[in-house]
């Protein structure tokens, strides 16, 4: 997850201020920490423990000053939550400063972080995205920026898409396989580069593109240029964000995201039909899928949850015990709705399972007279290792259970995924350009050497 942003604005005095909406706007990509820095005479940057709103307020947004900013909200993978994990990350050296925001996850950090520990390097995080600053650096003192990119891709095996400052230029890149999104926009004030396009609109900004995958886009001097550090013959974009991360109003390599829920929710009626009485959301990922579900079925859409607006996402809490603590105060049933129904409950995905039997538990203890559940992807299997919390297989139920003991597990009269094919219908775009991986188990690229794990 995570998510990162990088402006360019005419006026020095609002680049914060257009960093911090954009960020406020991806905070559902990573609530551990966040991170501006903003390079006018030279770089000053704040971050700090804790949601956009807790880290900035407009006084500390007024003394951030230059037309040069790298924003991100953190969600952790590799390093602990943490104030020293939080970015964006500044190296000083010879050839500037060097300030990186990073969404994704490298599988050779280890290896990478062993080698220039040994050329002398010093590290005050546990992040991979401090070896990537690092390695960074010590590239550009022999060589320019896109050279110096070059040689950095060759070196990084994994998921990155990276907002980078050196000094007052600004350079917005994505892996070539194109695993996390990463797309920018044009306004008055200059360009707008953020990993959702619901960033771009908050600051009013027209959507350009999507910055393609191994494509760097440089802005120097308020020109901006395109420049492909490495093409590679296939992509691997995460389905995941269609289906769990990006927010539904967001766009993401040309698909709307709201829209591929919406079919997902379609085409899971068509596929595993049930005789019920109501179709409800598990809020919010949920709810985009549940409309289509309704829609395609003719069951009557009706919340049987309410959500409180103020918890956080639980799957992308750092620890099971916050992520169970959490699913008690998140949401509660509306009685008068479930009370003696036949419920369908519609859900984007099944990670542990820990989860979803609470839910169904208090759709029961509402009154329900019968509990289905749908799930909005097929059963995760696999680890992730590109920048998802899950890197075991004993974490993922479906990898040890079959479909009727997950059913029982979670206590659910009926469960059913969408099938494969199902939600490739619904994203429309080839399989070989995404990564499937934690649904099948085939890896885009080798990850046997990540964290030691097979």
């Amino acid at each position: 997850m995570c998510g990162v942003v990088g402006i360019y604005c005419k006026d020095e005095n609002l680049t914060a201020h257009l960093t911090f909406y954009s960020l406020f706007s991806l905070q559902h990509r990573g609530q551990e920490s966040a991170g501006i820095a903003v390079f006018g005479d030279d770089i000053k940057i704040v971050k700090g423990m804790g949601l956009v709103n807790d880290v900035f307020d407009q006084e500390t947004l007024r003394t951030l000053k230059g037309k040069i900013a790298v924003g991100h909200v953190r969600y952790s993978t590799t390093g602990g939550s943490k104030i020293e994990n939080a970015q964006p990350f500044v190296v000083r050296t010879k050839s500037g400063v060097i300030t990186i925001a990073h969404n994704g996850n490298l599988v050779n950090y280890l290896a990478l972080r062993e080698e220039l520990e040994k050329l002398g390097s010093v590290f005050v995080s546990e992040s991979d995205t401090e070896v990537i600053a690092q390695l960074l650096a010590k590239l550009l003192l022999s060589h320019d920026i896109e050279d110096a990119l070059k040689l950095l891709c060759k070196r990084l095996r994994g998921s990155y898409t990276l907002i980078i400052s050196i000094d007052d230029t600004l350079i917005a890149f994505r892996d070539p396989l194109g695993f996390k999104p990463l797309c920018f926009g044009k306004a008055d004030f200059g360009y707008v580069f953020a990993s959702e396009s619901c960033a771009i609109d908050a600051v009013n900004a027209k959507l350009i593109r999507d910055v393609k995958p191994g494509e760097a886009i440089i802005v120097e001097n308020g020109e901006i240029k395109s420049v492909f550090i490495e093409k590679s013959k296939k992509k691997a974009i995460c389905v995941f964000e269609y289906i769990y991360f990006a927010r539904p109003d967001s766009v993401i390599d040309g698909r709307s995201v709201y829209e591929v829920r919406n079919s997902i929710g379609k085409i899971l009626a068509e596929e595993s039909p049930v005789e019920a009485d109501i179709v409800s959301p598990v809020p919010d990922s949920g709810t985009t899928s549940a409309i289509g579900f309704a829609e395609a079925s003719g069951i009557k859409y009706l919340e049987a949850l309410i959500k409180n607006r103020y918890v956080g996402r639980t799957f992308i809490m750092p620890s099971q015990g916050l992520r169970e603590f959490s699913v008690r105060i998140k949401m509660n049933t509306v009685k008068g709705n479930v009370k003696g129904k036949r419920v369908v409950l519609i859900d984007d995905s099944i990670v542990r399972g820990t989860t979803s039997r609470k839910i169904v538990d208090m759709v029961r203890d509402a009154g329900a007279k019968e509990v289905h559940f749908r799930v909005g992807s097929p059963p995760i299997i696999s680890p992730c290792y590109f920048g998802i919390d899950m890197q075991t297989r004993e974490e993922l139920i479906a990898s040890r259970k079959t479909v009727e003991e997950i059913r029982k597990e979670i206590n659910a009269d009926s469960l059913a995924y969408l099938s494969l094919d199902g939600l490739l219908k619904a994203v429309k775009i080839k399989k070989e350009d995404l990564c499937l991986a934690c649904l099948t188990g085939n890896y885009p690229i080798d990850v046997d050497s990540a964290y030691g794990c097979r």
